[in-house]
């Protein structure tokens, strides 16, 4: 008997969302369905006093690839916001990511030549050996001064271990610059959606079935015969009930505050706290990102934590004890007769919006041989 469904999308997210939109677009029925109460996953925008709140912390598209930069401003116009973050350590105000005005602030000095100079002198402590953590890293990078202000401390509160536990590789992506240029991406095209991130799900989705504060896992027998195949985005050691271990993930909590006629708290999207003597990583101002002008503003302050069962999962922790970990899960889940794993936590993997889509579109090129 044929089913109602050709596809089950478990996850309305930005990988569900482009995977249903462009399966639905060849002609296969979809029923995207998702525990909370809304479409968008991590990018769903929440309109508090008009300014379009990021409900899951700040989010910013940026890519180099003019493909994706096409494909997603089908779905909405952009502005031209450019992500140029503060950091904030102990009231002393320096600008990321780190360039010469960073250079300049904490050095007084104005030439390239002589930030590179003091850099390459704090270097000289590593006596050239391979970075082995991301401490060593770090000061590699940008020597010791802007490691101990700009980087150890936040570092720490984000992933609850200190700096010389943590792998070098996750500080690897990290800009430096001997420029004047706060723009912390480097990519070609960058933005925020006018209107919010909604508008480019709900069109995404508005040609397929949607169920909301459904839990697949708990409803799998209600489900799993709907559709021929199902995509699965969530977590995918949750999805074989943790049979194998537990893969190690970071939460976020968010405090998120309006403050009436207050037209500018900080006068910046995005502000890091980077010392531990404040608990949490960063504040967003929400109307920045879209420069608004509205007499009140929202704030929103971020801590990150420890993640334990139960808990939202927003960072997977890339280290080698859980590359295993997860690598077994993958080998397990070819078990899995017509379930697809797929997205940042179906992946195990920390995803760019824009690779998040390219991710999408391959998997729809593999189901569909096109």
């Amino acid at each position: 008997m044929r089913k109602k469904y050709d596809y089950l999308i478990v996850g309305a997210g930005l990988f569900g969302a482009t995977f249903a939109h462009e399966m639905t677009k060849r002609g296969k029925k979809c029923l995207v369905i998702d525990r909370r109460s809304h479409i968008g996953g991590n990018i769903y925008c929440e309109n508090i006093k008009g300014i379009h709140v990021h409900k899951y912390g700040a989010h910013i598209f940026h890519t180099s690839n003019k493909e994706i930069w096409n494909y997603v401003n089908q779905f909405a116009e952009f502005n031209h916001y450019v992500n140029s973050p503060i950091a904030n350590y102990k009231g002393e105000i320096y600008n990321l990511p780190f360039n010469m005005n960073t250079f300049s602030k904490l050095w007084n000095i104005s030439k390239p030549s002589e930030a590179q100079e003091i850099i390459e002198e704090q270097r000289k402590e590593l006596k050239g050996k391979e970075p082995e953590n991301l401490e060593e890293q770090a000061i590699s990078l940008v020597g010791r001064d802007i490691y101990q202000k700009l980087i150890k401390e936040y570092t720490e509160k984000q992933w609850g271990r200190d700096c010389t536990e943590l792998p070098s590789f996750i500080i690897k992506r990290l800009p430096v610059r001997f420029t004047y240029n706060n723009n912390y991406f480097n990519d070609r095209y960058q933005g925020i959606p006018m209107g919010g991130y909604n508008v480019i799900i709900e069109k995404m989705l508005s040609d397929c079935d949607v169920e909301l504060e459904v839990d697949y896992l708990k409803e799998k027998d209600k489900y799993q015969d709907l559709a021929d195949k199902v995509l699965y985005t969530g977590m995918i050691d949750e999805y074989f009930d943790y049979k194998l271990g537990t893969l190690e993930y970071r939460t976020l909590k968010f405090e998120t505050e309006v403050l009436e006629d207050v037209s500018n708290y900080q006068g910046n999207a995005v502000v890091n706290y980077t010392s531990h003597d404040v608990d949490y990583t960063r504040i967003i101002e929400h109307k920045h990102f879209e420069f608004g002008e509205q007499k009140d503003t929202v704030i929103t302050k971020e801590y990150s934590g420890d993640w334990k069962v139960g808990d939202e999962a927003y960072y997977p922790v890339n280290d080698d004890v859980n590359t295993k970990l997860f690598k077994e899960y993958q080998e397990l889940s070819k078990s899995e007769e017509n379930v697809i794993f797929g997205g940042r936590l179906g992946h195990y993997k920390y995803y760019d919006m824009d690779k998040v889509i390219e991710a999408a579109l391959e998997l729809v090129h593999q189901e569909t041989g096109e």
